[in-house]
């Protein structure tokens, strides 16, 4: 049943390359088969809650500029938006969507009041799934918006904050799984210090380690079969956050034994802030064996924080799907659109185009990636590179067959005075600009 909010704007379809209808796809055929899997499988399109249907259109130097008639603090205003919303998964047939608490329930006057809203938005939801036939990429909780978080939430100075943020984690995982929610994710906007003046940096890390470990025991303990999900980004909006970038977050999961338990939800725009490219976060988690999901934005390399853009760069995606298709591609995780309108967009329209465009842009990179991958332009020039490591002797230097001091003795019995050869950066530079 129709809003009205979208007027008379029919399902969005795939209308080939040469269309120049801005709500149609012109890359993104769902049904192409692609890598042996049909395009909708291979990406798994998530639009997300927040951004598209909780946010304002604010900034740090002027508010609100978006007129939605959801806009507001009650459980009809609630009930609008997640009808407005499923209308919209629908016109784009997108798959899947993901929420924040926040994002769907009006906040209560006390945590049960919170909690009681979110249980009947939930109810909705999964009726609305069962409609649509759209699905949970993932749930999460909204632990740094409210001033109680201001300090942080698992590594908050008062005990009673980390009791209230393990209260609302539990409730939002009992959301997901109700709804069949693939994974469940934690993002710490607020997990990090403003200040060394006021911080116990190791009391801090041993306190987020002890959270987690509740939410992989209480994962187990109800049975939920999705994958746990930490986001990676570094400073905005605290000075320092202890879930700076892949390796951080690899490093904090060793050290509470959680490696084996909990992966990543790469960002694009969080990888950049982190000062690495998006296509190294996600290489080094599959090469870390925590490679999970993606927040797929893009940032304003000019302005240098962090603000969300719809993506539109068709090589610099290429790169990083080659990452995820070289990692054996998405399992439970998915592409979510973590991207919002610019604040000058403000026709109903504008939601839809945004999500068309960028859609079709990451078929588009996808394509380009796979064909990478199945001509093996990179990927045998790489293992070439690396050819030498397969002699017996290379190997016997790693397996721990060979001492230093015989490795030294070696290289001198066999005068051995390797000459450097060269890495063909351009060459391979050129070779991805003839597929994007």
């Amino acid at each position: 049943m129709s809003t009205g909010f979208f007027g008379d704007i029919a399902p969005i379809t795939y209308e080939g390359p040469e269309s120049d209808n801005p709500l149609a796809f012109r890359h993104y055929n769902k049904d192409e088969i692609v890598l042996g899997k049909r395009m909708e499988d291979n990406l798994r399109f998530a639009v997300a809650y927040w951004h598209s249907f909780a946010w304002e259109g604010g900034d740090p130097f002027g508010g609100r500029t978006f007129q939605r008639p959801w806009f507001g603090d009650t459980m009809d205003h609630a009930k609008l938006k997640a009808d407005v919303a499923f209308e919209m998964f629908s016109l784009l047939g997108a798959p899947f969507y993901c929420f924040h608490d926040a994002d769907a329930r009006p906040e209560g006057k006390s945590f049960a009041e919170s909690r009681k809203n979110l249980e009947a938005i939930v109810d909705i939801f999964a009726a609305k799934q069962k409609q649509t036939g759209v699905k949970l990429l993932w749930g999460t909780a909204n632990l740094f918006s409210h001033r109680r978080f201001m300090s942080g939430a698992a590594t908050n100075p008062d005990p009673d904050v980390f009791a209230y943020a393990a209260a609302t984690v539990k409730s939002c995982m009992d959301a997901t799984k109700k709804l069949g929610g693939a994974n469940y994710v934690l993002w710490g906007g607020r997990e990090g210090y403003e200040t060394l003046l006021n911080t116990d940096l190791k009391r801090e890390d041993a306190q987020m380690g002890r959270f987690l470990n509740l939410v992989v025991e209480y994962k187990y303990k109800v049975g939920f079969k999705g994958t746990i999900l930490i986001e990676p980004k570094p400073q905005e909006p605290s000075k320092h956050q202890y879930d700076y970038d892949v390796a951080t977050v690899y490093g904090f999961l060793r050290r509470h034994g959680l490696e084996n338990e909990v992966k990543v939800n790469i960002e694009q725009g969080h990888a950049i802030l982190a000062g690495h490219l998006f296509e190294h976060e996600l290489a080094l988690a599959n090469a870390l064996g925590i490679f999970g999901s993606i927040d797929m934005n893009r940032n304003d390399y000019q302005s240098g924080w962090d603000t969300d853009q719809f993506p539109n760069n068709t090589p610099e995606m290429a790169l990083a799907f080659y990452e995820v298709i070289k990692g054996g591609g998405f399992r439970n995780g998915g592409t979510n659109f973590d991207a919002k309108l610019r604040r000058q967009s403000l026709d109903p329209e504008d939601l839809l185009i945004a999500h068309a465009g960028g859609m079709d842009t990451c078929a588009r990179a996808f394509k380009a990636a796979a064909k990478l991958y199945e001509d093996k332009a990179l990927s045998a020039r790489v293992e070439e590179r690396y050819a030498g490591w397969k002699s017996a002797e290379a190997k016997a230097m790693l397996s721990g067959k060979r001492s230093l001091a015989e490795i030294a003795e070696r290289v001198e019995k066999k005068s051995i005075n390797p000459e450097p050869r060269s890495g063909k950066q351009e060459l391979l530079e050129n070779i991805v600009n003839r597929y994007v």
